[in-house]
């Protein structure tokens, strides 16, 4: 690929960034498919992340969060998926750190510079017979296996690669991430992982990952439910050779565009396959009285289980949406408020517009719906992603250990 314009990006085949290398491998700690795996970089990476908020924090989340914090670096991360390692008491702690030393001693190097990540089944101690032995399979390539290892209900893997020019320099970012159940997140079963070869500081990346999370995978919501093990984590190696990036760095808004488009993608593609789920559904707010605001009106939105469900029988009762803006706090024009759905203004000035519902409802049928609300008390605005819920979603659930 080459890049004419300086402040191009585009999205490409699926690649590592320079200097970084994946494996994955079948532990047998699922049936039949890969559920361990690793991400290295040559080089010690700055490392930034950010945790689920759940009170019950799942120890590899715990652990991850303490070796990050220490000097925001890291060179590798370990992961397994089909066990959360979660509500393990102090058994769990320790299984933790083993999968740390085990993929340092592996790696050689150092054990503050390996991150833990773990999905699945909560409440049962991690197999570590199985794990010790997964670990010893995995060795250095481009593969990108790993991206289906950590995969749980998902219906597929995830993944993005952006390219863009720093200092003259190509650089590019590829992020992978899983989730479709148990998805409102507020750093789900979602984690998600975003490594690039740009040059920058750790602390200056911790600033713009929380930020930029808030803008999206923040704004996504499946169920409700925060799980015990979510994570976003982004290593950078800086093997691209470009200057250290800062805020006053001319290519700094660059990056920051590749970046967020980077999540965003991520968190529109969980959000798609929730599970069970037939539809993608986006929610714009306008008119808001601040930016937070609208962040909440859409996400109310997109998250209301009556919304979800008049989406999923394709049923144009746009009073759904109504309540769901009426029960949040936010500044509303009670008499002023506008609601369309696939480009159809079915509400004005907080009344029906009449028009056909008929129209509106086979467009509900299309697999992406956008709804589209107008506060009318400010300025601002707001995005939320989702998905409609569908019989499918009890059924995953109501037997998802067996």
């Amino acid at each position: 690929m080459q890049m004419t314009s300086k402040d191009s990006i585009n999205i490409t085949a699926f690649t590592w960034p320079a200097g970084f290398d994946s494996d994955s491998t079948h532990a047998g700690l699922k049936e039949e498919q890969d559920d361990m795996g690793w991400i290295y970089s040559e080089v010690p990476a700055s490392a930034a992340g950010v945790y689920t908020t759940n009170q019950f924090q799942a120890a590899p989340t715990k652990l991850t969060k303490q070796t990050i914090n220490l000097k925001h670096q890291l060179q590798a991360v370990v992961m397994n998926s089909g066990n959360a390692n979660s509500c393990n008491g102090a058994q769990g702690q320790t299984d933790a750190l083993k999968m740390q030393a085990l993929s340092a001693d592996k790696l050689k190097i150092g054990k503050d510079l390996v991150a833990v990540a773990s999905t699945g089944v909560i409440g049962e101690p991690l197999p570590m017979d199985k794990i010790e032995a997964g670990i010893s399979q995995l060795h250095l390539s481009q593969s990108a296996g790993i991206t289906k290892a950590i995969l749980t209900t998902d219906t597929h893997p995830k993944t993005i690669t952006v390219k863009c020019l720093i200092d003259n320099q190509p650089v590019t970012l590829t992020g992978f991430c899983k989730g479709s159940g148990m998805i409102h997140p507020n750093m789900a079963t979602m984690l998600g992982f975003v490594t690039t070869d740009a040059a920058i500081d750790g602390q200056q990346l911790q600033s713009m990952l929380s930020t930029t999370v808030d803008e999206t995978f923040n704004q996504i919501t499946v169920d409700g439910d925060t799980s015990t093990n979510d994570m976003v984590m982004v290593m950078a190696n800086g093997v691209a050779g470009n200057e250290p990036l800062t805020e006053s760095s001319e290519d700094y808004p660059t990056f920051v565009k590749a970046f967020k488009l980077v999540l965003t993608h991520l968190a529109q593609e969980i959000a798609g396959d929730g599970e069970g789920a037939s539809k993608l559904v986006e929610v714009n707010v306008t008119g808001a009285f601040n930016h937070l605001e609208g962040q909440q009106v859409a996400k109310a939105i997109v998250g209301s289980n009556l919304v979800k469900a008049m989406i999923f029988g394709a049923d144009a009762n746009w009073g759904r949406v109504m309540q769901a803006i009426g029960q949040t706090t936010a500044h509303v024009d009670i008499d002023g408020v506008s609601v369309s759905i696939n480009g159809m203004q079915m509400v004005a000035n907080s009344i029906a517009t009449g028009i056909e519902d008929a129209k509106v409802s086979a467009s509900l049928k299309n697999s992406k719906v956008v709804i589209d609300v107008d506060l009318n008390a400010g300025s601002a605005e707001g995005t939320a992603w989702g998905c409609d819920l569908t019989y499918k979603y009890v059924q995953i659930n109501a037997s998802y250990r067996s």
